[in-house]
């Protein structure tokens, strides 16, 4: 079986996902795609024809985000027309499903040359209706489904794995407090910089070059200010029959009392961003004199309960782990989505991770959570981070809809 590289990975800064406040809402998401693609051609004096596949997540695939993004934006970044495009959602775990792939197709030695990317412009939800598309319900109105499998809002999901876990608002106000101080220090010392690349408009004037959406001014007192996000959500009645999303949590786990622990500043942001990921095989990348930056040790899938829907990353990771013949201790970093901050802490007490060793550079709670984008984010954020360390191996994971956990290990080369 042949090794998958990963050559050079780019993406955006993220800006916030409002119309109106966010720096890159008035750019096509297809145009935020062809950004990356763009630079990772450029960058790697890449002959585009050569590319076999490129890879996009996006997990809300509807108005300008429909119509497979992938294909659309590597036309619009200038591709040879023999490049194909494919566009998959995995819900929050589309990015990293994408990458997953690529190294699958590559590692099998069916392709040589593939491009894994993600992209999300949270701030076209309103626009395109994304509420309407699907409705209230994860299930999108499958009672059959729902009767089996009662699936709620992932707010309240995080509120009731905090409140079965017994973890307190505290512990998550430090940790997304956490997370704003290691993203200040890490913008502040440039550690994003080389793979950041500026989004113009189409008038090439510069939308955005810089991370729009962190808060270094975050304290522990600004935080227990902020009301609980979730907890009037949890009793608004959804349909005819009386369902709330309470009252999904409550048929899997009856008695539960929900504490109501997140809110906006422990929760992921609202952004727009894009990301992409330049795989090859080693013949390839020898043959054209490219220099790899690591390889893919493993890529796996996990399930996991879909009523909490957010506590797969764990048992992700270790799977990943064991698939590359390794134990947790040989893991140098951990990168875990921050899509709210039980996902992390749930992650760091059920593994016994040293808090010094993941998300070091902060996660979504500082720096935002674009969906379809979020799983290229964070290898690309562990693969820099390894090299500006030196070296090593590391593990990215996501939770993602419907209770699923996605993960992939590196090791630096």
């Amino acid at each position: 079986m042949s090794e998958a590289w990963i050559i050079d990975a780019v993406r955006t800064p993220r800006g916030i996902g409002k119309v109106g406040k966010g720096a890159l809402a008035d750019i096509h998401p297809q145009e935020l795609g062809a950004t990356v693609l763009k630079a990772i051609a450029v960058r790697n004096n890449l002959n585009t024809a050569d590319v076999d596949d490129v890879i996009f997540g996006c997990s809300t695939q509807v108005g300008t985000q429909g119509g497979d993004l992938g294909r659309m934006a590597l036309l619009s970044a200038g591709y040879e027309q023999v490049v194909s495009g494919v566009t998959l959602d995995r819900f929050c775990g589309s990015g990293i499903t994408a990458t997953n792939l690529a190294a699958a197709s590559i590692m099998a030695g069916f392709e040589d040359v593939v491009i894994a990317g993600g992209a999300e412009m949270m701030s076209s939800y309103a626009a395109n209706a994304h509420p309407a598309v699907r409705g209230p319900f994860m299930d999108a109105g499958n009672e059959v489904l729902r009767a089996l499998h009662p699936q709620t809002n992932q707010g309240v999901a995080g509120d009731a794995i905090a409140s079965l876990e017994g973890i307190s608002r505290q512990a998550l106000d430090e940790l997304a407090l956490e997370s704003q101080r290691r993203a200040a220090v890490a913008i502040a010392e440039g550690r994003f910089d080389r793979s950041l690349v500026p989004v113009y408009r189409p008038d090439g004037t510069l939308a955005l070059d810089r991370e729009e959406f962190p808060r270094p001014q975050t304290t522990m007192e600004s935080l227990a200010g902020l009301k609980p996000s979730f907890e009037a959500l949890a009793d608004v009645v959804l349909n005819e029959a009386g369902d709330t999303y309470r009252s999904m949590v409550l048929r899997r786990f009856p008695g539960l009392e929900i504490t109501h622990v997140h809110h906006a500043g422990n929760s992921s942001g609202v952004v727009d961003g894009a990301a992409a990921i330049l795989m090859t095989s080693p013949e390839y990348a020898r043959a054209h004199g490219m220099k790899p930056r690591a390889r893919v040790r493993a890529a796996v899938n996990m399930g996991d309960d879909a009523t909490l829907m957010l506590n797969a990353p764990g048992p992700a990771a270790r799977k990943a782990v064991a698939k590359a013949g390794l134990t947790l201790d040989d893991i140098d970093l951990f990168e875990v989505n921050e899509a709210f901050a039980v996902v992390p802490e749930k992650f760091i007490r059920d593994l016994g991770i040293d808090r010094d060793k993941i998300n070091v550079n902060g996660g979504a709670i500082a720096l935002g959570h674009p969906i379809g984008m979020s799983g290229n984010r964070v290898a690309l954020h562990l693969l820099y981070e390894l090299k500006r360390r030196g070296g090593g191996k590391g593990a990215a994971a996501l939770c993602g809809g419907g209770g699923q956990g996605d993960a992939i290990l590196l090791e630096t080369i």
